[in-house]
């Protein structure tokens, strides 16, 4: 004769306890927010850095654009590299083609060039010397800034950097 359990439910919940056929979900379930935000993490990071480094080279090209258009002694006969603006926002932020260099996300905001008459003797062969100096403001936004939000980081979603690059005036 066999004999029923005094309580069915009892020894079925300890049958389910026993089981662990959805445990490998649950781990999974726990996990993947934190997959999702280390696969954001790098893939921000890589835009970030390919964007930053772009910047630094149309910098460094508008740069050297300017040291060699600008006359030599500009110091000496005065003048100014202001006119000079338009120009090398397109060499910081186009490609040779004529192409933008950085993606949608990314905006050169605004370029400034600059000029200084170094005095310092012994520095270059010259005094004063003339230096050019080019400034870029680079906006990068964030595609994945809502999933920032979500694990609790602040409401920023664009980073706003300057790119600053310098070189002695060679001249026409």
């Amino acid at each position: 004769m066999t004999r029923s359990p005094k309580h069915p439910l009892n020894s079925r919940l300890r049958a389910f306890a026993r089981t662990d056929d959805g445990a490998a979900l649950v781990e999974f379930a726990l996990v993947l927010p934190m997959m999702l935000l280390v696969f954001a993490v790098i893939v921000e990071g890589s835009r970030m850095m390919i964007a930053y480094q772009s910047a630094i080279g149309g910098v460094r090209d508008a740069t050297r654009y300017l040291s060699r258009v600008v006359p030599g002694n500009i110091c000496t006969a005065g003048g100014s590299v202001t006119g000079f603006a338009p120009k090398l926002a397109s060499i910081v932020g186009q490609s040779t083609t004529g192409s933008a260099v950085f993606a949608p996300s990314v905006t050169v905001t605004s370029v400034t060039p600059s000029l200084a008459c170094v005095g310092v003797a012994g520095a270059y062969r010259v005094s004063p010397a003339p230096v050019a100096t080019v400034s870029a403001v680079v906006e990068i936004a964030f595609p994945f800034r809502g999933l920032f939000t979500l694990f609790g980081a602040g409401p920023s979603a664009t980073l706003t950097t300057t790119v600053t690059d310098r070189a002695k005036v060679f001249g026409t």
